[in-house]
């Protein structure tokens, strides 16, 4: 944590933060040219921003695109701001609001954590569908087979489709599948109207990554949720999703707790 007190405490190294809130998937050039810096300035700052984990860099071709990583922030907002007096910490609050409330524009919405177990134990809570249940609230189903249908249950409520599939499967490093459908089932287990599922329908289906790395005693978890239609309904649900469900798989995990009387060490 010190290491992102020390990244926020530049200004230069804030204003990079709020281009790439306010543009995310930039590369180096563009950094430069939006800021008015030298190449190598913010080459300095974007080394500092990645080891405290508040910026993370994709290969997307040849390019190596840069994103807003929440992540530690989140982590500051539950250390601090939530359990003493909100007014001595305003300011991080309001950056915390700022950096969780904006949606990323396309490419992509990426989030990175780092979790105390093991790529096993990781790929197990992903996949089977006791664990997703145990901080998801939603049981996937599926054999993880590249081409194969994942099938959502969610407290009972079926929800099925020939396009909700598998993308990619290497097993503890790497998965990727559709985003699931929006059924009237779905929006009416979800409590959203028939309105709001429509729209959320008509737009493109998405996509969600999980890189999984072994840092030796942790996992380096990168989520990146992208193809989605640039402002649109589902951008703004996956920014202010996918925070809340890596925090409670990374609880999960690191006490061990996943169904009654079962541990992740089993």
């Amino acid at each position: 944590m010190d290491e992102v007190f020390r990244a926020l405490a530049d200004p230069s190294r804030r204003r990079l933060l709020d281009s790439l809130k306010d543009r995310a998937g930039q590369n180096l050039r563009e950094l430069c040219a939006g800021l008015d810096m030298t190449r190598q300035s913010v080459s300095k700052h974007l080394t500092i921003l990645e080891s405290a984990d508040l910026v993370t860099a994709v290969r997307h071709g040849r390019e190596k695109l840069h994103y807003l990583n929440v992540a530690p922030i989140n982590d500051i907002s539950e250390r601090w701001i939530n359990k003493y007096d909100v007014e001595r910490v305003r300011a991080l609050a309001d950056l915390t609001r700022a950096l969780e409330d904006s949606p990323m524009p396309k490419p992509a919405f990426v989030y990175k954590t780092y979790i105390k177990t093991t790529p096993e134990r990781l790929w197990q809570a992903l996949t089977e569908p006791a664990f997703t249940q145990r901080y998801w609230g939603t049981s996937l189903l599926s054999d993880w087979k590249v081409g194969s249908t994942i099938t959502w249950d969610l407290r009972g409520v079926m929800i099925a489709d020939a396009e909700q599939v598998v993308l990619e499967c290497e097993p503890y490093r790497r998965l990727s599948y559709t985003w699931h459908s929006f059924t009237p089932e779905w929006a009416n287990a979800s409590g959203f109207t028939e309105e709001m599922r429509a729209e959320l329908a008509g737009e493109h289906r998405s996509r969600a990554t999980f890189d999984i790395e072994d840092v030796g005693e942790m996992v380096k978890l990168t989520v990146v949720h992208d193809d989605f239609d640039p402002g649109g309904t589902i951008e703004g649900l996956v920014s202010e999703g996918w925070p809340r469900v890596v925090s409670d798989l990374k609880t999960m995990l690191e006490t061990d707790k996943t169904l009654e009387g079962t541990s992740t060490r089993g």
